[in-house]
């Protein structure tokens, strides 16, 4: 037992503590992605001229969907439900709320990219390859400013998700 007197696993953790520490994980990676991508590639992005950005960012839209990215994207919001469900009656209230906390800050991230960022990285995808520097132009006006205005947003709300889990843990002692 646990000081909380709560059972514990053979490895000396609970399965809800497993399962909130694989989600805290799991939201720092992606608090990471988005905070990499707020303060070094966009900013660098952004000295270069138009048809290099445009390639890049088409570049990298591709490559990020991979078997490294999906689980973690996908996953840490699965994990933080689940851990929410584990606490729901273990009688340990700090900690299920900062969880849903870190769940609902988590979905303000997943809204802002299904609905601004991944449009904005499709319409970006279906133009091909600009034809002369004013379509590259273009294409960078439609997309630059609006893509990054909302990844900070969303990486600010990624963070704060990180953090609520953070908590979350350190509720547990």
């Amino acid at each position: 037992m646990d000081p909380a007197g709560r059972g514990c696993c053979a490895g000396g953790m609970n399965p809800d503590g497993t399962v909130l520490a694989a989600a805290t994980l799991l939201t720092g990676l992606m608090a990471g992605l988005f905070f990499a991508f707020s303060c070094a590639v966009m900013p660098g992005l952004a000295r270069t001229g138009d048809r290099a950005f445009v390639s890049a960012m088409q570049w990298i839209n591709v490559r990020i969907l991979n078997p490294w990215f999906g689980p973690a994207f996908a996953g840490a919001p699965v994990l933080t439900a689940v851990a929410a469900l584990l606490h729901l009656d273990d009688g340990q209230r700090a900690e299920l709320g900062w969880t849903v906390a870190g769940f609902l800050c988590y979905a303000v991230q997943l809204a802002i990219t299904g609905r601004i960022n991944v449009p904005l990285n499709n319409r970006l995808a279906g133009a091909g390859e600009p034809a002369d520097a004013a379509a590259a132009a273009a294409v960078r006006q439609e997309f630059e400013a609006r893509w990054v205005r909302w990844n900070l947003v969303r990486t600010v709300a990624v963070i704060a998700a990180f953090g609520c889990l953070l908590a979350a843990l350190l509720a547990r002692g």
